[in-house]
């Protein structure tokens, strides 16, 4: 997979499906989650459809820029909540990793892509919405929240899980994936599926130092809802009904803050895009790019 040496100093590991003479699609992935959380398929299929798309890990995960030995005290942080984090030093907040996805296209020559982020990744997503419209043909904001405290909030056993330090043992890595099955879509659950990726996950990059600083760009960024209310891109918000990660209220008070946004709810998706539901997501994506366009 290529490496790309970005305007802010990061190297960023990223690969493409498609052809470039179609409209870029850049995809942002969520926190601690490497590129590769975007499966081959789910890219073919957007390929398919007429997409060039482009997935890349954030700094700090996976095979891109690390800040070894960095600390943060996030707890401190979290404590504090996000309106109140404004006094914390972090090495990085969300616009600092939006301006990465800004030079990765840089570095492609894309002009304009439209966005679509999950998670953390829709948070970036919305940031380079807010910092950077003239790079954003649409927005696509997935799974995702808009930064204020009263919206979004993750279910408690689903914030432990998420918390919960990873074991370094690879087996022990692999099992424990099986916690993540509390924010998972319920109907659709693979727990074999849900190892094997694991699995890959750590073969290929295991970076549990990354996830704090990850985390306390989140909080340090705080509401994003005044700006939200700005942003003049066409959007669409999608959400599982059955998200506890990061609750369905995260993923309508976007489309609310979004003037002419459109939402869509999907049943039986949890904080995941298991196969059987990619047909809905992807029609879902391909068609709000056409229709912006």
């Amino acid at each position: 997979m290529p490496n790309a040496s970005v305007s802010t100093g990061m190297q960023l590991e990223y690969d493409t499906t498609g052809s470039p003479d179609d409209p870029a699609l850049l995809l942002v992935m969520g926190f601690t989650a490497q590129m590769t959380m975007w499966q081959d398929g789910f890219c073919k299929m957007l390929a398919d459809g007429g997409m060039f798309v482009v997935r890349f890990d954030n700094r700090d995960c996976g095979l891109s820029s690390k800040l070894d030995g960095v600390t943060v005290d996030v707890g401190a942080i979290m404590a504090a909540g996000r309106e109140g984090a404004a006094a914390f030093d972090v090495p990085y907040t969300l616009s600092e990793m939006a301006a990465d996805a800004v030079g990765l296209l840089d570095h492609l020559g894309i002009q304009r892509a439209h966005v679509a982020g999950a998670s953390m990744g829709g948070m970036i997503a919305q940031t380079i919405a807010i910092e950077h419209p003239q790079r954003c043909r649409t927005l696509i904001s997935i799974m995702s929240t808009t930064g204020e405290a009263a919206v979004g909030q993750a279910a408690p056993e689903a914030m432990a899980a998420l918390l919960a330090p990873p074991p370094t043992d690879r087996q022990a890595y692999i099992e424990a994936s099986d916690k993540s099955a509390i924010w998972q879509s319920k109907k659709y659950a693979d727990q074999a599926a849900t190892r094997e990726r694991a699995g890959a996950s750590y073969d290929r990059s295991f970076y549990p130092e990354g996830a704090s600083r990850q985390l306390s760009a989140i909080f340090k960024s705080g509401s994003r809802s005044e700006k939200l209310a700005a942003v003049e891109v066409p959007t669409l918000v999608i959400h599982g009904k059955d998200d506890t990660l990061i609750q369905p209220s995260g993923g309508i008070r976007t489309a609310e803050l979004i003037p002419n946004a459109n939402l869509l709810l999907v049943s039986h998706m949890g904080h995941d895009m298991p196969e059987p539901l990619w047909p809905v997501l992807v029609d879902a994506i391909l068609s709000h790019a056409r229709n912006a366009s």
